[in-house]
């Protein structure tokens, strides 16, 4: 049966069906949804929590399905009577307070925040094959550059040892080395004394 509000068409879907589950927050419902992939349809399940219905049972009503996968939450926001949704199951009803359950957004914020103030940080993992392969040959070379480091000291130690234990000698006059100047003035004083002698032995 098609919905007709005042000669219009709303939805091909049947209107009385789904006003007549009474969907209303707390439930648990599966939503099938009609997905086009690749010019397939294919059903998809939306198994989740109800937070809010609004808009009552008129063309525009609404309903928000919350649930958490992989350890996030997700929400969908369903036209009550989409084309789109093939079938909603009702799968449990909770009692509850409110005709809109947000709070259940911070409720689970509260909860996992209180799981991990239990948890500590930990950091452990194996070691591949090219990691040990890359810290030992860091070590070999820290290892050798040690040794090095410490023969040289003993080294420089030793010759430090042998330097203080050996006697100072004095060092030897250095001879200087006289210039051809100097050279000639010497041979004309020597000339001039050999003359002065010869002198005294001839008035002798």
């Amino acid at each position: 049966m098609k919905a007709a509000v005042a000669g219009v068409n709303i939805s091909p879907v049947n209107v009385d069906e789904r006003k007549n589950l009474g969907i209303k927050a707390g439930d648990t419902i599966k939503v099938h949804q009609k997905i086009q992939d690749k010019g397939k349809t294919r059903i998809q399940i939306f198994e989740g929590l109800v937070l809010a219905r609004k808009h009552g049972n008129e063309p525009g009503a609404t309903f928000t399905v919350r649930k958490v996968a992989s350890g996030v939450g997700v929400e969908k926001i369903y036209p009550l009577y989409s084309p789109l949704i093939d079938k909603i199951e009702i799968v449990k009803r909770a009692k509850v307070r409110r005709a809109k359950l947000y709070y259940i957004r911070e409720k689970v914020n509260r909860e996992i925040k209180r799981q991990m103030r239990r948890m500590s940080l930990v950091s452990l993992a194996t070691e591949s094959e090219a990691e040990l392969a890359v810290k030992e040959a860091e070590n070999q070379k820290r290892m050798e550059e040690e040794a090095a480091a410490q023969a040289e000291a003993e080294q420089k130690a030793a010759e430090e040892k042998a330097a203080a234990e050996t006697p100072v000698e004095e060092a030897a006059p250095e001879e200087v080395a006289s210039t051809p100047a100097e050279d000639e003035k010497a041979e004309v004083l020597e000339e001039k004394l050999e003359e002065a002698r010869e002198d005294e032995e001839k008035k002798d």
